[in-house]
């Protein structure tokens, strides 16, 4: 363990969770037995804006098959689905941890149907030996919730951020991270974002792709259970008591808010910058270890009074260049901050020590993404 004792760093990792059935697979998912409990911890996963781009099929074996839902992609956002395909292997490490502190010994087969591009793994829960998987990951997944909000201005070890880049040595082949931590590499970092997020709000359809994901009001949770939310925004209670009361803001103004807190919050505030690089970027299995790997940096940095935040811009904005045929600035930008040639940027995010908790965001039901048997 490290210097935050767990149980400590864990109560005080969320704000508690907003009534209403929309936030219920955060308070049930333990009730769940066999394959459906191993599903119920899948959905708790980190995913960008909360698009939730999963469905899973369970067999006989038992197994749980992954799917990527075709109805979640992300359009100018994601247009190549390196976020939703990132977002099925965050789901599938809490799979994995939840297996194992269930009984079972999880093998995680990616990508085992080349006939089926939108299946993306499959895990065989085979027999293993009961409770003997239970760690701080797996007790830190229902804490665990992106923090938007300030961080404080506390410098992280640099023990701690080479115990954090050790997360994926020895069984994930393909992720490691890149650290910026001091601050000359922050504020290089943080200016290509703010470049990046200037970017995607001038881009008519990115910025109509991610208005699409913000739900404005307690109805829109409770009937979407997805997306972008008030509470989640990283703002200060009573400023968030106060935007749910108010009529949800037009596209242009919820731009130039997002834009700002980039600016004032998230960049500022960040102990340091992390960036999950991976052989090839736009290979399917590389995202899926990649998302791993990530997964496990919000546990740990739960379990350890840590928060951490995504912060894709750039890669956003590398892949819409790549689908429109511009000129790759940001290609350009990540591959001279990757500092390696035979390795690519797949995620970024910030890291730091939370001024306030974090707030969960609504998911969608086990019943609303799994199939029993076949494919619907």
């Amino acid at each position: 363990m490290g210097s935050v004792p767990l149980r400590s760093a864990l109560t005080t990792a969320s704000a508690g969770l907003p009534r209403g059935p929309a936030y219920d697979p955060w308070r049930t998912w333990r009730s769940r037995e066999g394959a459906e409990g191993i599903v119920a911890a899948g959905i708790l996963a980190a995913n960008a804006r909360n698009v939730q781009p999963w469905r899973f099929v369970l067999e006989d074996g038992p197994a749980v098959r992954v799917y990527a839902d075709p109805d979640r992609r992300q359009g100018a956002l994601d247009p190549f689905d390196r976020e939703l395909y990132v977002g099925l292997g965050c789901a599938l490490e809490n799979m994995v941890l939840a297996g194992r502190a269930r009984g079972y010994a999880p093998r995680v087969l990616l990508r085992p149907d080349t006939g089926d591009p939108a299946h993306a793994a499959t895990v065989l829960l085979e027999p293993g030996d009961a409770g003997t998987g239970t760690d701080e990951l797996y007790e830190a997944i229902p804490y665990r919730h992106t923090n938007r909000g300030p961080f404080r201005p506390e410098p992280l070890p640099e023990a701690l951020l080479k115990e954090i880049a050790a997360l994926g040595e020895g069984d994930l082949a393909a992720p490691a991270l890149r650290w910026f931590a001091g601050p000359a590499e922050r504020d290089r970092v943080a200016a290509q974002l703010a470049a990046a997020t200037e970017e995607i709000v001038a881009d008519e359809d990115q910025s109509l792709a991610g208005h699409r994901w913000f739900r404005g009001s307690d109805r829109e949770v409770d009937r979407s259970r997805d997306g972008m939310t008030v509470d989640t925004q990283g703002m200060a209670p009573l400023m968030s008591a106060l935007g749910k009361r108010l009529p949800a803001p037009p596209r242009r103004v919820a731009d130039r808010f997002w834009l700002r807190r980039t600016r004032q919050v998230h960049l500022p505030t960040a102990a340091a910058f992390g960036m999950v690089t991976v052989p090839d970027a736009a290979r399917a299995e590389d995202r899926l270890e990649g998302g791993r790997l990530l997964q496990r940096v919000h546990l740990f940095a739960t379990a350890r009074g840590l928060a951490v935040g995504h912060l894709n811009m750039m890669t956003v904005r590398a892949d819409r260049e790549r689908e429109l045929g511009l000129p790759p600035r940001f290609g350009r930008i990540l591959a001279d901050l990757v500092g390696d040639p035979g390795r690519q940027a797949l995620v970024t995010f910030r890291i730091g020590r939370p001024a306030q908790p974090a707030t969960a965001s609504p998911r969608r039901p086990v019943a609303a993404v799994l199939d029993r048997g076949a494919r619907h």
